[in-house]
């Protein structure tokens, strides 16, 4: 299978690896204790507690294979590979909308990452797209559905993300 390379910080690795194993050490078992326990209710054609236990299980089993799947195809932002003082994945940008002068500060992460209600948002969002290779003074275009928008860039800083705080996931 070819499956897509994932974009994360350091921090939304360890996030994953700590979701991957609260969910096989812990809800695993929950679930298997649930199935043992509906099972000796007897039959379980008519059995809603054994059916729901086998659809959490369900869910807890393919959630572990995407996990699993995310960290196999990691790739860990590293930010001296990008140009200084241009946005990159793992900074935090500063901008400015144009029209109403209201600024804004997010943080460019990976589409795996992205949380907008946090401020952050992915590299390939039409804002993080438009914002991507550009420096501290360029005015930007973002098409969004209500029309384009236009933000000039106020400040770019550097999450300190190189290879020295970063390994490669394995």
């Amino acid at each position: 299978m070819n499956e897509k390379e994932i974009v994360l910080t350091p921090e939304g690795l360890d996030k994953i690896q700590n979701e991957l194993d609260e969910l096989k050490t812990v809800h695993r078992k929950e679930v298997n204790d649930r199935i043992r326990q509906a099972k000796e209710y007897g039959d379980l054609s008519e059995n809603a507690e054994y059916e729901d236990a086998k659809q959490e299980q369900a869910f807890i089993e393919g959630r572990i294979l995407k996990l699993e799947a995310m960290i196999r195809n990691a790739r860990l932002i590293d930010e001296s590979e990008y140009a200084a003082g241009e946005v990159h994945l793992g900074c935090v940008v500063k901008v400015k909308d144009l029209k109403n002068g209201e600024g804004y500060e997010f943080s460019i992460v990976g589409s795996a990452e992205a949380d907008p209600v946090k401020q952050r948002i992915s590299n390939e969002s039409p804002l993080g797209s438009a914002l991507m290779g550009h420096k501290k003074g360029d005015t930007v275009d973002v098409t969004t559905p209500r029309g384009v928008v236009k933000y000039k860039i106020d400040a770019i800083k550097s999450n300190g993300t190189s290879k020295k705080t970063a390994k490669k996931a394995s």
